[in-house]
């Protein structure tokens, strides 16, 4: 069985951007011939992203296939894995999956790329002012709300046609083993404004990591029982008000709300998919708040290990305003 799985992030930045990380698991073979060799497997698809600034990130995705080895553009070494266009908004994907492929028999091989060909897409961006904008693909296009005003368009070249390549250093093996791939889409660097123009471009940036080498952290944010929280223009400071990231070495900060679902007094954002390594990890602080203390302090440098679930406890000792 082969799946698909995605995971975004997204920071504040002058470059905006949308998209986040996709997660491919290839699981072996369901028919092999007379040798025991495996002959065709199966694919399933699942897409996911993270809350971050952009207001709506909407894209209608109409077909996804995989590639031969050749790096050519011509279908004649294509493995359709969907061709029923799908519309969804990536910033509703939060914490959760949308099944786009499910169990596609496919021919046992190496494939070269993963392709998403996108027909269509708006962005709404948020103005200094506090209003939105909204740049979309054609100022028709059929996944605008109704009634939008579209200020400007947003560019995705040739997408429509050969469709945003996905490269997988070594392909993509589909046999009778298990392999998982994660694609890492770098929202903080795929959509950007054209320079002198009211457009905005996808650009996407891509990596690849075997899933096999990632594992999840848990971050926790508790208050010392000494600790009175402040009011903030009147309303009471509260654990939700903070945010936690995580950065790898070199990386984009991914950022998620702190919440706290049992009512325990423990705020919890979860981090999957994170590839092993060294991770900082540090909170946000709304505004109002000028500095913070933690124990342990903040930042803090955490090792995310392959196939382990991680914890990093912290709890907020004093707020400074």
């Amino acid at each position: 069985m082969f799946r698909i799985l995605s995971v975004s992030r997204r920071t504040r930045r002058t470059s905006l951007n949308l998209f986040a990380a996709l997660g491919l698991a290839l699981t072996g073979a369901a028919c092999s011939d007379s040798t025991g060799n495996a002959t065709s497997g199966k694919i399933t698809v699942l897409l996911t992203d993270a809350p971050g600034d952009i207001k709506t990130a909407m894209v209608t995705i109409s077909q996804i296939y995989l590639q031969g080895s050749s790096e050519g553009d011509d279908a004649s070494g294509r493995v359709i894995l969907r061709d029923t266009p799908v519309t969804t908004d990536l910033l509703t994907l939060a914490s959760s999956t949308a099944e786009l492929v499910k169990d596609a028999t496919i021919p046992a091989g190496t494939y070269g790329q993963l392709r998403f060909v996108i027909t269509g897409g708006y962005i709404e961006v948020e103005n200094a002012d506090g209003t939105t904008s909204i740049f979309a693909s054609s100022p028709d296009y059929a996944g605008l709300p109704a009634g939008a005003t579209v200020n400007g368009s947003l560019k995705m070249p040739s997408f429509a046609q050969s469709g945003l390549k996905v490269s997988v250093p070594g392909g993509i093996t589909i046999g009778g083993q298990q392999t998982v791939l994660l694609v890492d889409f770098d929202v903080s660097q795929s959509f950007g404004k054209e320079a002198g123009t009211g457009k905005w471009v996808m650009s996407p940036v891509i990596k690849g990591t075997d899933l096999g080498n990632t594992g999840s952290l848990k971050v926790t944010l508790a208050k010392d029982a000494a600790l009175t929280l402040p009011s903030i223009g009147g309303t009471p400071l509260t654990l939700g008000q903070f945010k936690a990231t995580v950065t790898a070495t070199g990386g984009t900060p991914k950022q998620l709300a702190l919440t706290d679902a049992n009512n325990d007094g423990v705020f919890e954002a979860d981090f999957p998919y994170l590839p092993a390594g060294s991770y900082a990890v540090d909170f946000v602080a709304p505004a109002g708040i000028t500095a913070f203390t933690t124990t342990p302090a903040h930042p803090a440098t955490v090792t995310v290990a392959s196939g382990v679930s991680g914890t990093h406890a912290a709890v907020l000792g004093g707020v400074t305003q």
